[in-house]
């Protein structure tokens, strides 16, 4: 393909928006022609975003001023219910362009279960058939053909990675899971929380949104599906005082009849080829240092001190695996492109 995709991206002020632009800038088959960011409209994306500033990038500008017709991608950045609403404008009425919408409102395939999460009532149901949930590792066949493609929550993607194989080949009884997740502050987003504040959050490590965090509806959806029952799973996350960077650690209970050497072996047959999944050599504990900046997720299988349980790890950077990197990994599979275009990044360190 020789001429550039042109992009939108909505909510360009974000840090998952920030991420998209850092690593999209330099994909060869993107071009970003339009930004919005309703509160900092009329400002160059440098007064938001002083690392991103002498790119050539667009000047910010108000949603309302897009015309979709101009655009072979919008990605969505927007906080949930906006996107919903904008997103559904542009489908019903508008042949191009396609969606990857890095927010929650397509996510779950039961409109109930949105209302239940999120508090409000989805105002397109209907168009959840146009969707397709965008792990891009288990459901390429749905995002090369879907008009929406609904990246997951970041712990949701680190989470799934390590537990759909395990859960479709039943490895592991699939009613007995508890993910314990950490993860930076960019997690939270960029809008001024008491919690997230440098005197909050340094030098603290704290559990939030404990038995009740949204990405819990991913978590259960999608391993019901792989394991084929209904499935509640145990998750509670935490927050750690550093700006990126996600860790989940999995307690599991082995099927009967199979030990960690099958949890490992099942691993990586399922990403033995896989350019961004990477099952550990044996003993090796992963860390957020090991992918920071980078696409890649880490993983590894353990042997529970506890006769009968397996604990598996798996790390990613909540802003590029787990959000933009993802988003872009997405969009080279619905356009046809090799996967790995503008994501090659290695990891930083220290």
């Amino acid at each position: 393909m020789s001429t550039k995709l042109k992009a939108a991206l909505l909510g360009a002020s974000g840090y998952t928006g920030a991420d998209l632009l850092r690593l999209g800038v330099l994909h060869p088959q993107l071009e970003f022609t339009a930004l919005t960011a309703n509160t900092h409209a009329g400002k160059p994306l440098g007064a938001v975003f002083p690392h991103l500033d002498g790119l050539g990038l667009p000047q910010l500008q108000q949603t309302d001023d897009m015309n979709w017709d101009e655009f072979d991608v919008v990605f969505c950045g927007l906080p949930h219910a906006t996107s919903q609403a904008i997103i559904a404008e542009i489908v019903e009425n508008h042949d191009r362009p396609r969606i990857i919408d890095m927010s929650a409102d397509y996510r779950l395939r039961d409109p109930d279960s949105y209302q239940k999460w999120y508090g409000n009532k989805h105002i397109a149901p209907h168009l959840q058939q146009k969707a397709a949930y965008g792990l891009s590792e288990h459901y390429r066949d749905e995002i090369k053909e879907a008009r929406i493609i609904a990246c997951p929550g970041c712990y949701p993607t680190a989470a799934l990675l390590a537990l759909i194989p395990l859960a479709k080949a039943k490895v592991v009884d699939a009613a007995d899971i508890v993910i314990d997740a950490k993860s930076g502050v960019s997690g939270a987003g960029r809008g001024l929380k008491q919690n997230t504040l440098f005197a909050e959050a340094g030098e603290s490590l704290s559990p939030y949104a404990v038995a009740s965090h949204r990405h819990s509806a991913e978590l259960d959806q999608e391993i019901s599906l792989a394991a084929g029952q209904d499935v509640v799973v145990g998750f509670t996350p935490h927050l750690i005082p550093m700006s990126r960077g996600e860790l989940v650690t999995c307690h599991l209970k082995l099927a009967e009849g199979h030990t960690a050497t099958d949890v490992r072996e099942r691993l990586k047959a399922s990403y033995d080829n896989e350019p961004f999944v990477q099952i550990l050599e044996d003993g090796v504990f992963p860390s957020t240092n090991m992918v920071r900046g980078s696409n890649l997720c880490k993983i590894n299988v353990f042997e529970d001190r506890i006769p009968g349980r397996v604990i598996v790890i798996a790390t990613l950077d909540n802003l590029v695996k787990g959000s933009a990197g993802q988003a872009i990994q997405n969009f080279n599979i619905a356009f046809g492109l090799e996967e790995t275009t503008g994501l090659q990044q290695v990891a930083l360190f220290p």
